[in-house]
């Protein structure tokens, strides 16, 4: 074969190749696109963490039990008759320590907190379900530290309020299903309340911290019924 037909030839190969070569790439990118689509595809959208803040709630408030008055939502505003009541003792002038104890074989379980801001101070509500009447012991202390296990975690605000519920009992013994919302829980438009943390129960006590705004707010604890509640509220103190 002469020099002329060899190139003729290797021509007309090359011409050959380039629609095999087309097709391969072809069928690459359709792979590709495929892959990449659908409901089964990877999809690169970064997704938003969900933020601890508790922003406040416009609905409607719904009613307490027999009574009528309306109770606090999660971030709520309104008068102190909201989830209180306007015969809570007085304010005491200064931050001891408030204890009250519990009924005989009480086995209670926090259900629901609230937390508000009201006229002149910042409620914060434990909604409580099972029997019995509970009891407290609540002052302040220098870090938020888990009784169970002694480690010391981060609460928001200058000062500690630790809330000791009394009468407590794991969700299996009171046969009442725990509070599972927002925690720790921030509302918005609070002065005195930064933060509340809801700990764990510990030999017959619910532990729960308060983030406020000073070290040294006067505060004041009492119960309510229908249903069950502890109700701590920290004064402005300016």
């Amino acid at each position: 074969m002469d020099r002329a037909t060899r190139s003729a030839t290797r021509t007309v190969r090359r011409g050959q190749r380039r629609p095999a070569l087309a097709a391969v790439s072809l069928g690459a990118f359709f792979v590709l696109t495929a892959c990449s689509g659908g409901n089964g595809g990877y999809d690169a959208t970064p997704v938003e963490s969900p933020s601890r803040t508790a922003s406040p709630d416009t609905s409607p408030l719904p009613t307490d039990g027999a009574s009528g008055t309306p109770t606090e939502a999660p971030g709520s505003t309104g008068s102190t008759e909201e989830d209180g009541s306007t015969t809570a003792p007085a304010f005491p002038a200064n931050t001891d320590p408030d204890v009250s104890e519990p009924s005989a074989g009480a086995a209670l379980t926090v259900t629901d907190l609230r937390v508000g801001r009201h006229d002149g101070f910042d409620r914060v509500v434990y909604e409580l379900g099972g029997t019995g009447t509970p009891g407290w012991r609540v002052e302040y202390v220098p870090e938020a530290i888990d009784d169970g296990s002694g480690n010391v975690f981060p609460l928001a605000g200058d000062g500690t309020l630790q809330v000791m519920i009394s009468g407590s009992g794991y969700p299996t013994d009171t046969g009442v299903a725990e509070y599972s919302g927002p925690n720790h829980l921030r509302v918005a438009g609070t002065d005195e309340v930064e933060e509340v943390a809801l700990r764990s129960v510990f030999e017959g006590y619910t532990q729960s911290f308060i983030g406020t705004d000073d070290t040294d707010n006067p505060f004041r604890v009492y119960a309510l019924t229908d249903p069950t509640r502890v109700v701590v509220e920290v004064r402005d103190d300016d």
